[in-house]
């Protein structure tokens, strides 16, 4: 009987870690690369504390691995800074869930060369 226990345990212990540490946001998900720009919306809304959450909105093109490009639209919180390059990961083709900024070299050279054009 203790046995069992302190399998079930271990393997609720071992579920919790896991689903605090999956990013289900970027699983399974798609990847494109831009290049930072100015955004395009900024919006402000005032919650009911008094505080004002600033948005700020980017639609631009992107580049998927292939070099093939689609159309984006997402935000962020803060303004991101210009020229910055970002890999969005994406579902249904352009629905951005979630970006990191990346260098220069881990780009793919496809999406390197389209970026450049």
């Amino acid at each position: 009987m203790k046995k069992i226990f302190v399998i079930i345990l271990v393997l609720i212990v071992g579920a919790v870690i896991v689903l605090m540490t999956v990013d289900f946001n970027r699983l399974g998900k798609d990847s494109v690369y831009i290049e930072v720009i100015d955004p395009t919306d900024i919006e402000e809304e005032k919650l009911d504390n008094g505080e004002i959450m600033t948005r700020y909105w980017y639609q631009q093109t992107a580049f998927n691995e292939e070099g093939e490009s689609v159309e984006i639209e997402f935000s962020a919180h803060k303004e991101l800074r210009q020229g910055a390059y970002l890999m969005l990961y994406v579902k249904n083709d352009s629905e951005v869930t979630s970006y990191d900024e990346v260098q220069w070299d881990e780009i793919p050279s496809t999406a390197q060369a389209a970026l450049e054009s």
